[in-house]
């Protein structure tokens, strides 16, 4: 079994990786409690502070439980945590080794609806920008984009055609976001996924519907019609 050899030269990660050593290893067990930050700090021989980081950032994997005054114990069983990173279909696209395009189909400014202003909780008479996009790998049709972007939360939508550079490229690159929710349904096609995707209508389509929030002010809605034979894998 490897263990570290503790000196005054212990780097950071060795304290991290030694730290997860004991848990997974021994002797640190499922429930244990560790001893406190002080005490760890002189048995490995770095700051107070050091410690404290390597400690965060194993409870961050899921593994620790922290609590003020009771201290930090060992998880009975470890948390898995899932880390988001919004998608660009160019890249997806690209990455499959299919050629990459898109149109914009449509762009009209209006009040947005009741029932994507109680969606969204957007203001009363507040204005959005409605996009259909449509991407294509190789030249034939991939995705289908319905967007919204609440435009009293970014008014340089307003005046962004979107014609070179798509809404999701523009608003990675221009907002950031703090939260995100994700749906996935089918749908029976309309004639707008008909025209565009080839289904027939009614057919059931796969679709992908997000929105996403920053500190509380919503910013887009959008939902993403796949074509036929889409296949969509998640690991974590």
């Amino acid at each position: 079994m490897r263990t570290l050899t503790i000196n005054e030269n212990t780097t950071f990660r060795e304290v991290r990786e030694e730290i997860l050593r004991r848990i997974t290893e021994g002797p640190w067990g499922p429930g244990t409690l560790l001893p406190g930050e002080v005490e760890l700090a002189e048995e490995f021989g770095c700051s107070r502070t050091t410690m404290n980081r390597a400690l965060r950032e194993v409870a961050e994997l899921g593994l620790l439980d922290r609590k003020r005054k009771a201290g930090t114990r060992v998880r009975m069983a470890p948390i898995r945590q899932v880390r988001f990173e919004m998608p660009i279909v160019r890249t997806e696209v690209e990455k499959s080794g299919a050629s990459y395009r898109f149109i914009l189909v449509s762009r009209e400014v209006i009040i947005a609806p009741d029932w994507l202003r109680a969606r969204m909780k957007l203001k009363v008479n507040g204005r959005v920008v409605h996009l259909m996009c449509l991407h294509f790998a190789d030249d034939e049709p991939y995705q289908l984009e319905d967007r919204w972007i609440n435009a009293t939360a970014l008014p340089s939508s307003l005046e962004h055609d979107f014609s070179e550079v798509g809404p999701n490229e523009w608003l990675i690159a221009t907002v950031p976001y703090s939260e995100v929710e994700i749906s996935f349904l089918a749908k029976a096609a309309d004639e707008g996924v008909v025209t565009h995707l080839g289904h027939r209508l009614g057919e059931p389509v796969f679709c992908l519907e997000r929105a996403t929030w920053w500190q509380n002010s919503a910013i887009t809605l959008v939902t993403l019609y796949h074509r036929r034979g889409y296949r969509m894998t998640t690991r974590y």
